[in-house]
């Protein structure tokens, strides 16, 4: 079993700030999974993990030159589940409680501008009830300003 997951949310930013949605094909969401996650390469991504296993999520625009950041990812409660099931994974924004800053991080490109690729990650937690799915919001920034920040309620971690 691998120890981490992957998840990358790919934006259209320009579609999304456009239209003010992240649905129509703004947002693609793809995961590295062992396993048979559902619905890949859509904004309703189901990422089969494992209790233990760490999952990063990543946020890249399509257009490398408008920018789109991972806000925030909150957990929803599961269809009649509440408690601690309500609280999901464990996951901390970038730096801070054991989260990593990608491979980009401090590199510079040609430009002489850091390169930034903030990693979200978390922790799946063994109390989740296998075969339920635990849907999470996900928050992009995308630039600044009044409709810059967007997100989506749709994916979901679900444990094998």
């Amino acid at each position: 079993m691998k120890t981490q997951v992957n998840i990358i949310a790919v934006v259209d930013v320009i579609g999304a700030l456009s239209v003010k949605t992240l649905l129509d094909g703004n947002l693609c969401m793809v995961d590295d999974s062992a396993f048979d996650s559902a619905h890949q390469g859509t904004a309703d991504l189901v990422t089969v993990v494992k209790p233990g296993q760490v999952v990063s999520w990543t946020a890249l625009a399509v257009d490398l030159q408008t920018p789109v950041e991972i806000k925030n990812i909150s957990f929803a409660p599961a269809e009649g589940h509440n408690g601690a099931a309500a609280s999901g994974p464990a996951m901390s924004p970038p730096g801070t409680h054991g989260t990593t800053n990608g491979g980009a991080h401090g590199q510079e490109d040609a430009e002489g501008d850091k390169l930034d690729l903030d990693v979200w990650t978390g922790v799946v937690p063994h109390w989740m009830t296998p075969g339920v799915p635990y849907q999470y919001r996900l928050e992009l920034q995308m630039y600044e300003g009044p409709n810059s920040v967007m997100s989506i309620d749709s994916p979901a971690l679900m444990c094998q």
